[in-house]
């Protein structure tokens, strides 16, 4: 049955601050925002101002802070639109000249549709109310084709998925990446004009690694300090195999060692167990190992002192054998915007 948003001022303060903590708490164990703002009765824009100001300041920020200020002057209906326009489009797709939403430019965008005149100042905080932050863009390359990724996702998982059903195979998706002993992330603290200076080891090396995970909090992984090739990837195939009861769908970017003679034909001496898919080129965000990556790189070994070679490949099979451990955590993975199309 529909239900209509509920008006919250007709709520006492403490039943506003608990229904944004618990509702907040719920995303937060994994839930979908819509689902859950729906289910207590709120307007969308509600879900995401409350995780706005949970980032901000905690369970703290959601308690009561006394009368609110002046009324906004955009309507539920402009500010719903608002959000589908900066978080749907790039500014080019509207003909403006830049293709970065700043609040310059979303000011602009508000005074066109809706005939509102705000400073910069009130759009950052307008857009921070809506759960929109400052965040440096990932790049996709142009050769991307929009169909054919739209194909993939209205198609071509789909039928991986129903066939994966009717053999009774698990689906992985692979990846491959390399750390670098040079490799910072993240932060530190200073004084103003007094860049920091991190002391590392002076000699480079790198490793590199292959990794497949499904939503079902599945990880492997394999290590090598040389560049990959197709027969250390033929390697990483017979690993990935090792006692597997189900046949696997692995699903891989276009990278011509995943598609050489070598791969092909230990695919085909496995007589079906195993089958490799592709994903449309230019599509890293659509591949759920890529978070892997991204945990391992930004939150471990790039905040770290790498003393040597062994001691890097030393940590990183400590973080990937800890994430192995982690299922909730990869299966969080595929429950990102652009992977839930992914999920089983």
């Amino acid at each position: 049955m529909y239900m209509s948003s509920m008006d919250g001022r007709k709520l006492d303060h403490k039943t506003r601050e608990a229904i944004r903590i618990r509702a907040v708490r719920r995303v937060l164990a994994g839930e979908s925002p819509e689902v859950v703002v729906k289910a207590l009765g709120f307007s969308r824009q509600r879900i995401y101002e409350w995780l706005a100001r949970y980032r901000e300041g905690g369970e703290e920020a959601l308690r009561f802070r006394g009368i609110p200020g002046r009324r906004r002057k955009l309507s539920d209906a402009q500010m719903r639109k608002l959000y589908d326009i900066v978080t749907n489009k790039n500014p080019l797709q509207l003909r403006f000249r830049f293709a970065l939403w700043t609040r310059g430019m979303v000011r602009q965008l508000i005074l066109e549709r809706f005939g509102v005149s705000l400073s910069e100042s009130q759009v950052g905080r307008l857009l921070k109310g809506m759960g929109l932050t400052a965040q440096r863009p990932l790049r996709r390359a142009t050769e991307r084709d929009p169909e054919r990724v739209g194909r993939w996702l209205r198609e071509g998982y789909p039928r991986i998925r129903a066939l994966a059903r009717e053999k009774r195979a698990a689906i992985y998706f692979g990846d491959e990446a390399g750390v670098r002993s040079d490799y910072h992330s993240g932060t530190t603290r200073a004084p103003r004009g007094n860049t920091p200076v991190v002391e590392s080891t002076g000699a480079r090396f790198r490793l590199n690694l292959v990794s497949a995970i499904s939503s079902k909090g599945q990880l492997r992984f394999m290590t090598t300090p040389g560049r990959m090739s197709a027969g250390k990837f033929v390697e990483f195939l017979r690993r990935l195999m090792h006692n597997q009861r189900r046949p696997v769908f692995l699903i891989l970017d276009g990278h011509s060692i995943h598609k050489a003679k070598v791969v092909r034909d230990y695919v085909e001496s496995t007589k079906g167990k195993l089958r490799l898919f592709h994903l449309p080129p230019y599509s890293p965000d659509l591949n759920p190992g890529e978070l892997v990556w991204n945990h391992l790189k930004n939150h471990k070994p790039g905040r770290e002192v790498i003393k040597g070679q062994e001691h890097m490949r030393q940590r990183v099979l400590s973080i990937l054998r800890s994430l192995q451990r982690m299922p909730a955590k990869i299966i969080s993975f595929f429950k990102a915007p652009k992977l839930r199309y992914a999920l089983i």
